[in-house]
């Protein structure tokens, strides 16, 4: 059976995007590859957070992952911070790492144009696609499931991986990254022309664990056109296309079948329509954290993680470190 892992950063709130780009997707995936999945909280650290908040989010982080379907029979999933291999590959990786290249990832220009003091851009912005690249070397994964933004990093990994094997003999499996057909890049509902994120705009952005009448509001209030046609358009009609898409994402039903479907529907019937099954979906979610997190069953689920993942990483490194001469 191939190997796929994924990681998500315990910052911020889980989205409606987080759950239809990659949670939803790791419920199938499971039946299909040895999963590997982990909360990314070295990650977290690449920019100042509250130690409560961290904790929080990592809570409610496992919490959805559980109560989405995650099986902890099929999947491994840990804590990075709890197998301490991560950061040791991530140093290595980081030395094998050409800064022009670091510095040319999507994301690291985004995040520093944002700040205003250039001379205070944290280090860890700059090289954590090193860290990000060991996260999926130490385990032989075959594939990476990535939404479409997220797919330079695993080219970057790609890159260190074959350059690693070039120098130091066969070492590393080469990755390759998987985007999801449906719902891979849900956009804000305020801006539907950027991507739904725990960093856009609250107006735009579902949280997962939110109110649902706040659900709701934000959904029957979302940026659409003036000409109440629903159509999949991403261009001209991006709103409707966005709808359709988290739509289409929650029912199984294809985006054209919904467009046949709404013909000569008005778009505050779609929008009820859209926000009904978001709501339904949420509710029956919520519902769930609240069992799990009364429980002790994170904690076990962890442990018992951090063992089965450590036994695979351990081995990677050890390897790793021969081959550098490190042992």
């Amino acid at each position: 059976m191939k190997r796929m892992l994924s990681g998500i950063k315990p910052t911020g709130q889980l989205t409606l995007g987080n759950y239809i780009g990659a949670i939803k997707q790791f419920i199938s995936y499971q039946e299909e590859y040895e999963m590997f999945i982990f909360i990314a909280d070295l990650h977290a650290l690449t920019l100042p957070i509250d130690a409560k908040e961290l904790r929080k989010n990592t809570r409610d982080l496992i919490s959805v992952y559980l109560a989405c379907g995650l099986d902890p029979d099929k999947v491994v999933l840990f804590k990075q911070s709890d197998v301490h291999e991560h950061a040791e590959l991530g140093y290595i990786m980081a030395c094998n790492s050409y800064m022009g290249e670091l510095s040319r990832m999507t994301q690291y220009k985004d995040k520093t144009s944002k700040i205003s003091d250039h001379g205070s851009i944290p280090t860890g912005i700059f090289i954590y696609p090193a860290l990000m690249a060991a996260d999926i070397l130490l385990y032989d994964a075959n594939y990476i499931p990535v939404g479409i933004d997220q797919k330079q990093h695993v080219e970057l990994t790609r890159d260190l991986a074959i350059r690693f094997n070039n120098h130091y003999s066969e070492t590393f499996i080469v990755p390759e990254p998987i985007t999801p057909k449906t719902g891979a890049k849900v956009a804000s509902l305020s801006n539907p022309e950027k991507k739904m994120s725990k960093s856009e705009s609250e107006k735009g952005t579902i949280y997962l664990l939110e109110d649902l009448n706040i659900t709701r509001k934000k959904i029957m209030s979302s940026v659409t056109d003036c000409d109440n046609e629903i159509k999949y358009d991403t261009e001209h009609k991006p709103g409707i296309s966005n709808l359709l898409t988290i739509l289409s994402s929650l029912t199984g039903k294809s985006i054209e079948s919904l467009v046949e479907n709404y013909q000569n529907v008005g778009y505050g019937t779609f929008k009820k329509d859209v926000a009904d099954a978001v709501c339904k979906e949420l509710g029956e979610l919520q519902a769930k954290v609240l069992e799990i997190q009364s429980s002790n069953k994170i904690e076990e689920i962890l442990e018992e993680g951090a063992k089965k993942a450590s036994y695979y990483a351990r081995k990677k490194l050890s390897k790793v470190y021969r081959k550098v001469g490190l042992n």
